[in-house]
């Protein structure tokens, strides 16, 4: 558990592996950030998979903190739109919310270049339930 309460959200998952960094986390405001370089497609671009992680991940991270301790949150829809390519550096996603229910959470998430430029759009609907025994 960490001091919020919730369970480490990111020890031993693809965000470790994909090198995803959580810089600050809230239910109104998380932010994360990934390297292009080992997450891309063969063209040496960002892979758009790799970028849908970085949303899933930040908007469900959000999602867990709006839930608290005693619930979970769980990705019941994801939608992203690539604006443009990234070949090198880190990109930064923003998840912020969109409506924050008793059983939904809903959050856009905006991934940026070094440049500031946006790379992609995302929205990321999460279900919200009882955390399951033991876990």
């Amino acid at each position: 558990m960490t001091d919020t309460g919730l369970p480490d959200l990111t020890t031993g998952t693809l965000l470790e592996r994909m090198e995803i960094e959580i810089t600050q986390a809230s239910s109104e405001r998380t932010v994360g950030r990934m390297p292009v370089a080992g997450n891309t497609q063969p063209y040496g671009l960002l892979h758009g998979g790799a970028s849908a992680v970085l949303a899933e991940s930040l908007g469900s991270i959000a999602s867990a903190h709006h839930a608290g301790a005693e619930r979970i949150a769980v990705g019941i829809d994801l939608n992203i739109t690539h604006h443009r390519a990234a070949r090198e550096g880190y990109v930064t996603g923003v998840a912020t919310p969109l409506s924050l229910g008793r059983s939904v959470a809903a959050y856009e998430i905006v991934i940026s270049d070094e440049s500031g430029q946006r790379i992609a759009s995302a929205r990321l609907t999460c279900q919200l339930r009882d955390r399951p025994p033991g876990s």
